[in-house]
């Protein structure tokens, strides 16, 4: 097949070094984007009388005649075309003949391209985000439904301080509202159309790069043709965003597959996101959980590739950047997959609170509470601090938690303690006693939960 470049060379190559340097089967992704993209052009070459209206819609009939085909299957992309470009610009010559060959008037491979990515990536987010939306609310809908279940709080993997279920999850919550702004963030700075840069020095034809901007769904142009066809930040900025989706994630992973071990058993995940053993019957392994970990670490190797690809390329455009694609729409196809299964397996783990709570009542996670409780009757914090320290390592060698203490022996340490003090130490009451802004008392999760609601509701309208 003669390449739609012939003329300076032969326009055949080895066929190693063109498989080498075909791209066809990966930017076909794009081929919805490559034909929207062209016919907005094809429109705007007609407004501006560079090519006649006749011809403009013939071209556009055309395109859509192929895009049509290529939705219902009727015709099958051939991937010994050398990018989704020329595969495109091909087949519509063969059906409209030489009026075809007038599409790339005014246009280059370079701003082609560089189009098509962002209209992908853009649509693309816009899916991801609508994922990472359906995975805050399956957060949510665990936070509502214990609110009032107690758990060990953990620092250093240790119990720390007693919390509720739902403060805990709602930290997820939280992260993932941020990565939706940094998503839209992302787009923002990339919804500017690089088409009318061409080659990488604009066009000497009269165009209007603005007309095809808002027709497709552009905030503005690119102000420098150079940058316009060179720039691959917004690749590198959202695959940063798409890392941290996955890095939080991965944490949450982590702590569902610990939550859901037998040394734990805080939680149980439903059999349809776990996997068995092939020689081992009582294994229920959280697979699914496993699998977006590991993952994680294959996305931010996208996001370094990119990094590396870029990072010592001379402007303008460089057939290195051909390497752009595969690194970020792994990373879209990556989140994407992991988010689909994420969400509906939060939103059917089954929560074991009575667990959850045994753990809690072991470990010492009232003793910050009551070292609190004397430093509340007058004793200096660090006083108060040693005092029970001192209680908590008798308590070690005499086998025994701070709520099997007598009074006597509370009043050994210290006279400040009176019967008062257990309820002081009482799960229930270290919880609902931390009335902090954004602490797990339970005024706090309640507002912690509305403000996640309307997130949600703001977003979803």
């Amino acid at each position: 097949m003669e390449k739609m470049w012939a003329g300076r060379t032969a326009g055949a190559l080895d066929r190693e070094a063109d498989d080498f340097n075909s791209s066809i089967h990966f930017d076909s992704k794009m081929y919805k984007q490559d034909i929207c993209g062209s016919m907005q052009h094809a429109a705007m070459l007609a407004a501006q009388g560079i090519i006649s209206l006749l011809d403009s819609n013939t071209i556009i009939d055309g395109l859509q005649s192929v895009l049509d085909d290529i939705e219902s299957g009727k015709i099958e992309i051939d991937l010994d075309a050398e990018d989704i470009h020329m595969f495109v610009e091909a087949e519509l010559t063969k059906r409209i003949g030489d009026v075809g060959k007038r599409l790339h008037t005014a246009r280059s491979r370079n701003d082609q391209v560089a189009l098509d990515v962002r209209m992908y990536l853009r649509d693309e987010t816009e899916k991801i985000i609508g994922l990472v939306l359906d995975t805050i609310d399956a957060i949510l809908e665990q936070a509502k439904a214990n609110t009032n279940d107690i758990m060990p709080g953990y620092t250093h993997l240790q119990r720390a301080q007693p919390i509720t279920f739902a403060h805990h999850i709602l930290a997820y919550a939280m992260m993932l509202t941020r990565d939706v702004g940094r998503l839209k963030d992302a787009v923002k700075r990339m919804n500017y159309s690089p088409l009318g840069s061409c080659a990488l020095a604009g066009t000497t034809y009269p165009i209007d790069r603005r007309f095809t901007a808002e027709r497709l769904g552009f905030d503005g142009v690119t102000a420098n043709s150079i940058d316009g066809v060179s720039d691959r930040d917004f690749a590198v900025e959202l695959l940063s965003a798409y890392s941290l989706i996955m890095m939080h994630l991965s944490r949450f992973s982590e702590e569902i597959i610990l939550w859901s071990s037998w040394e734990f058993k805080f939680v149980e995940l439903d059999d349809a996101y776990t996997t068995g053993s092939s020689i081992m019957p009582q294994k229920k392994n959280s697979d699914m959980a496993e699998l977006v970990r590991g993952k994680t670490g294959r996305v931010y190797g996208d996001l370094l590739a990119l990094l590396t690809t870029l990072k010592g390329l001379p402007l303008a455009y460089n057939k290195d950047m051909q390497e752009d694609k595969e690194a970020v729409f792994d990373g879209v196809e990556t989140v994407a997959k992991c988010l689909r299964v994420f969400a509906p397996m939060i939103r059917t783990m089954k929560v074991i609170p009575q667990n959850m709570y045994a753990a809690a009542q072991r470990g010492f996670i009232n003793a910050t509470d009551l070292a609190d409780y004397l430093t509340k009757k007058g004793m200096p914090f660090r006083a108060a601090y040693k005092t029970v320290g001192q209680i908590v390592a008798y308590c070690i060698s005499g086998g025994k938690v701070l709520e099997d203490m007598t009074l006597d022996e509370y009043k050994g340490f210290s006279v400040d303690f009176e019967d008062d003090l257990y309820d002081a130490i009482s799960l229930e009451s270290c919880v609902n006693r931390r009335i902090s802004e954004g602490s797990t008392g339970p005024v706090a999760v309640a507002a912690q939960i509305e403000i996640v609601t309307e997130f949600l509701k703001n977003e979803k309208h």
